[in-house]
């Protein structure tokens, strides 16, 4: 027994599947609304930039003729170009942190091997203020010298 299939589903059926299957319009999604979605939350800062988002969205281009592939090529190599230099400068960016991160400690570890204590934290002013009125001497008239 064959069953028939149909080759195309019109678009009543693939609404009424669309309701009747939750979570399976993300699965049917196509990939170039996905990178459209994820490209303008990039750039509008509220998401990651994807290399890979701005490659299906040039393929789709050349795809439907909307740019040439001479131009889709240069448009892909600029930002494969500007996302290595991006990378580059995140890289020495981090190796400079760890390294003053290291000398750091290192420079913690001397002073504590030479005896010296660690720095003090400065007190600011306010605080300073009230330490050296607590601790000045009362004076003989003053109202919390008196006794009655």
């Amino acid at each position: 027994m064959e069953i028939a299939v149909p080759t195309e589903l019109s678009s009543g059926a693939i609404s009424s599947i669309l309701e009747s299957v939750p979570g399976i319009a993300h699965v049917l999604r196509s990939p170039v609304a996905d990178a459209m979605v994820n490209l303008s939350r990039a750039a509008a800062g509220v998401g990651p930039f994807r290399i890979q988002d701005a490659h299906e969205l040039i393929r789709y281009a050349v795809r439907r003729g909307l740019i040439g592939s001479d131009e889709g090529d240069r448009v892909t190599a600029e930002i494969d170009g500007a996302a290595q230099v991006k990378a580059a400068k995140a890289a020495t960016r981090k190796a400079a942190r760890e390294e003053r991160k290291r000398v750091a400690e290192r420079a913690k570890k001397a002073r504590s091997r030479a005896g010296h204590a660690a720095p003090k934290a400065k007190k600011s002013r306010h605080s300073a203020a009230r330490s050296s009125h607590a601790a000045r001497p009362k004076r003989a008239g003053s109202k919390a010298g008196r006794r009655h």
